[in-house]
Parts: C-alpha cells; structure tokens; sequence
C-alpha cells in the first residue's frame, strides 16, 4: 500500500481491535433513558446524553454506534446534537457506526452515502448502516464511496426481529443462497475485489449478524473457512438482549476475528454516574471470553 493511500475503514477497525479490543458501545437516548439520566426528552437532553457516553467510552471502548432514529426524532435540532456528538466521538479517536440503516436506488443512495461517508460532511462518520432491500447492487455507489473515502459500510444481513426470518431466509433463485448468506458472499467478494485485498486483514464492509440467532437457521455456515480480509461483523444483541460474550465463538464461527460487540441497554442503564465503569468492566469482559 503506498504510503499516500489514506487507510482503509479495515485497517482503522484492525488497529482498534488491537488497541481497545471488540465492544462497541451503543448511543441510543430512548426517551425513558433521558429521564432515567435525570435529563430532559430533547434535542438537548440527546446531545447531552451522547456527549457523556463518549466521554465515558474514552479511552475504555473504542467504537461507539449512535442510533440515528433516537435523534432523528426532534427534527433539524435532533440532527445538530447527533452532528456534535458524532464529531467529539471522532476528534477523541473513537470509531464512529453511524446506525442509519438507509437503502435506496440511483442517485438517492448516492446522497444518502454521502451525508454519512463524505469527508466534510456535517454527518460524517466512520460507517453507514445500510439496508439491502432492494439489492445489494443498490448500494454499490455508497460501497464506492466508502473505498475511495476510507469508511465503511455495515449491510444488514440477518437480524433479530422475528419479522425478518421470511424475506432473509428465502432463496435467491439464481444462486440457491438464502438472502442472508447472499448478502455475506456479496460483501465477502466485493472485498476480495478491492485492490491490495491480499494484504488487508479486514475489509472495509461488512455485514449485521445479530447475535440472539443461529446463523444456521439463515443459510450462513460459520464454520466455512473464509478467503480474503476478514468480513466485518456489527454484532447486535449482547446484554439487555440476552447475547453472552462467551457465546460468540460457537455463534460466529470463522467470522470470529471481525466480531464487533455491539452493547446498548446494557451499558446504558448504569446511569451517567455508573457508565464508565460498566463500560470497562465490560471491555476486560468481552476480550477475556469472546474466543
């Protein structure tokens, strides 16, 4: 890799994994939440809220998920206080997954990727959560976007909401694949595809795995011996949702390396006095027992 490449959202996840291992920390300011932290349902109180868990997460985690709909909620105020929070997160070295979940075709996917993944914008994270629905060649311009930029993007693959186990446990008749394991190969390849691949460990997308589920159930076998920089995996479901760290080898299989433990309710209901703490404890916790 030249020295004049920018890294790659791959290498940054790498280092990170190194530094201050696999949990992520989720911002999510329920409207319960706010008032659990003593602050107020508002554009100020998420801002405030967000602000603290960074804070906290500083130098003990270092990946944090802010749920863009909790902010998204009061409008143009909602979306300055995520703009804030996103920013401080990243100017103290954290990784920022923007939890966004947009997916769309043409030149509407295109703005979509650049209000989450263009340096400069006023929202720009490290990585996008992005929806396949509509395929996951819908989402090639933001895939671009993210290579050429240095982000990421994690697509939503199988998820725990019971509602989903139809549309992505059903085949794709040209490959026989259920539409969860479609969407892994397709990530899979689309990072062997990317230049110097051969030298990445990790690739810069990845996929949603929740961690409450047996992949099996939904075609992905884990066990398969993976080929290339390792997939990225943004692992909803530990804690308050009942996923245990010490599951995470018999869950994930070879997909393992790319885990990233995502923890929301968990971490969050300690209370802005408890946090950093519970963020630590569970920092040591999940690199002595994920396997």
């Amino acid at each position: 890799m030249s020295q004049a490449e920018p890294l790659t959202f791959g290498d940054k996840l790498g280092a990170v994994f190194d530094r201050s291992g696999h949990l992520c920390v989720g911002i999510d300011p329920h409207s319960w939440m706010l008032e659990r932290w003593g602050l107020e349902d508002s554009a100020d109180g998420a801002r405030e809220f967000g602000l603290r868990v960074v804070e906290a997460a500083w130098n003990r985690a270092g990946i944090v998920k802010p749920q863009v709909s909790f902010f998204e909620r009061f409008g143009s105020a909602g979306y300055q206080a995520l703009e804030r929070v996103i920013a401080e997160a990243r100017a103290a070295g954290i990784l920022v997954i923007a939890d966004a979940k947009r997916g769309d075709i043409g030149s509407t996917q295109q703005a979509y990727g650049e209000a989450w993944l263009r340096p400069g914008s006023p929202l720009e994270s490290d990585a996008v959560t992005l929806s396949p629905y509509l395929g996951l060649g819908s989402l090639q311009s933001s895939l671009e976007l993210a290579e050429a930029a240095g982000k990421g993007v994690f697509v939503l693959a199988a998820t725990s909401n019971p509602e989903a186990a139809g549309v992505q446990t059903a085949r794709v008749v040209e490959t026989e694949r259920t539409v969860a394991a479609s969407m892994l190969a397709g990530v899979s390849a689309w990072n062997n595809a990317q230049k110097d691949s051969g030298e990445r460990r990790f690739g810069s997308i990845g996929v949603v795995l929740g961690a409450t589920l047996e992949l099996s159930d939904f075609g992905i076998g884990v066990d398969e011996e993976q080929h290339g920089p390792a997939v990225p995996v943004l692992a909803p479901g530990f804690g308050h949702q009942g996923a245990e760290v010490s599951e995470t080898r018999r869950v994930y299989g070879a997909l393992t390396p790319g885990v990233i433990v995502s923890e929301s309710r968990g971490l969050l209901g300690a209370g802005p006095d408890g946090i950093a703490d519970a963020i630590a404890r569970r920092a040591e916790e999940v690199e002595a027992k994920r396997g």
